[in-house]
């Protein structure tokens, strides 16, 4: 196989079929031959009865994928031309970059590639991991030297999990190659399936560079914001009604305050952080950022104790409810959640909360984070606090007067996201 056939001759394999891999390889799969690859072979099987657990794909879409095979069976890569990537890079306990699902499934590419090959990651990483981490274990495992037995490219993913407005075929895709070449070649694979264009970087190190930005940049605007709410809460002032009028003028950015958790924004800085202190700049804004929404999960709880306290509410041993634990709404990912933050400050201060979520799968829940999930608002009443910390549309749409219900005499309603008006509650971030 030659990196510059037709791509319409070409065997895709796309390894890891999460929430950035499975609507990849739908959407390739209606154009080109595709295998969808994982190791988790329960996944795999829901997958081939057009069953996904993560809401990302409907049925139709199934159907319009007729190129498309999934298999858990790393034998079956073998036949494939073109790998692509699309492995978690979490981080470890001490916020350090985890690469081990990375480096994994390189060496699954090095036992399957053979010479002409092409393995494409998606993966968000810093700048250089592509080209340091990645090719190197792909090269010793396969034996073959790379850009010339074998090419890279980098093509950063863009989904928002739960966001029907924008999927994947409507996103820009960012690519690039090894070679400019093999730069023309990727590029013209996702040319075949993304309807608002690509755009070619010239070269994998500023596409690696531009993913990770486009998150860090978020994380940092939503600091700012969380830092005011924190500034406006000692002034008694609601921040929301500050950030709606600031946002009559056409070029203030819409964000709000809240936790910041999930597998984009809460992580990613870290691994810009990690580069560049390797390199030997400590970058300040960004750490700090990490440090203040990393932070929010306190602090929110912190405002509730204080709330309570001033309406002589118990704290320790209180009856408190969470409603949400998805890491944002109208979504079914757990994934770096920081309700589990919230839980855990709850917790010390002797709080036992009861926790639901109507989206969430208590079963992996209990196995994630090892706590009991309720997968809609109890029929028990008279709790000292209700904290609304993901407002899913189903639940927001009943109204406040739902919770409320659900509160004793003079209880905490905390309406974290402001999704009720001002005087639906008692407190807002």
């Amino acid at each position: 196989m030659s990196p510059f056939l037709p791509p319409k001759n070409i065997k895709l394999g796309v390894i890891g079929l999460g929430y950035v891999g499975l609507p990849l390889a739908v959407a390739l799969g209606s154009a080109f031959d595709t295998l969808g690859f994982d190791t988790n072979s329960n996944r795999v099987t829901a997958l081939q009865t057009g069953s996904d657990a993560t809401g990302e794909v409907e049925v139709d879409e199934f159907k319009n994928a007729e190129f498309l095979r999934f298999s858990a069976d790393e034998d079956d890569l073998a036949s494939c031309d073109v790998f692509i990537v699309a492995v978690p890079t979490p981080i470890d306990n001490s916020q350090r970059p985890d690469l081990k699902p990375l480096i994994s499934a390189s060496e699954a590419v090095g036992r399957a590639i053979s010479k002409g090959g092409v393995v494409i990651y998606e993966s968000t990483v810093y700048p250089g991991a592509t080209e340091e981490d990645c090719i190197p274990i792909v090269e010793k495992i396969s034996g073959l030297k790379f850009n010339v037995d074998f090419f890279a490219g980098y093509s950063p993913e863009r989904i928002n999990p739960g966001d029907k407005t924008r999927p994947l075929r409507k996103i820009v895709k960012v690519t690039s190659g090894s070679t400019p070449e093999v730069a023309d070649f990727v590029d013209s694979i996702y040319s075949r399936i993304i309807d608002a264009g690509t755009f070619k970087a010239s070269s994998i190190r500023v596409a690696e560079a531009s993913k990770i930005i486009e998150n860090t940049q978020r994380d940092v605007n939503i600091a700012l914001i969380n830092e005011l709410s924190i500034i406006f809460s000692h002034l008694n002032i609601d921040t929301n009604e500050v950030l709606d009028a600031a946002a009559t003028k056409w070029n203030f950015i819409p964000l709000r305050p809240g936790l910041v958790g999930g597998h984009c924004i809460g992580v990613d800085p870290y691994y810009l952080v990690h580069k560049s202190s390797s390199v030997g700049f400590i970058p300040d804004i960004i750490r700090t950022a990490r440090e203040i929404n990393d932070g929010m999960a306190r602090n929110a709880v912190g405002r509730l104790v204080k709330a309570m306290v001033t309406r002589n509410l118990p704290v320790k041993g209180s009856k408190v409810l969470v409603v949400g634990c998805t890491f944002k709404e109208n979504c079914p990912d757990i994934r770096n959640t920081k309700v589990v933050d919230l839980l855990a400050e709850l917790r010390g201060w002797g709080v036992d909360p009861v926790v639901v979520d109507t989206w969430a799968s208590s079963d992996e829940v209990l196995a994630e984070y090892g706590f009991e999930l309720g997968t809609s608002l109890p029929q028990s009443t008279g709790f000292d606090a209700i904290i609304l910390a993901v407002p899913h549309e189903d639940v927001v749409a009943r109204g406040p007067g739902h919770l409320r219900a659900l509160l004793k005499p003079g209880g905490v309603l905390f309406d974290m996201k402001a999704a009720f008006a001002l005087d639906a509650s008692e407190l807002r971030l």
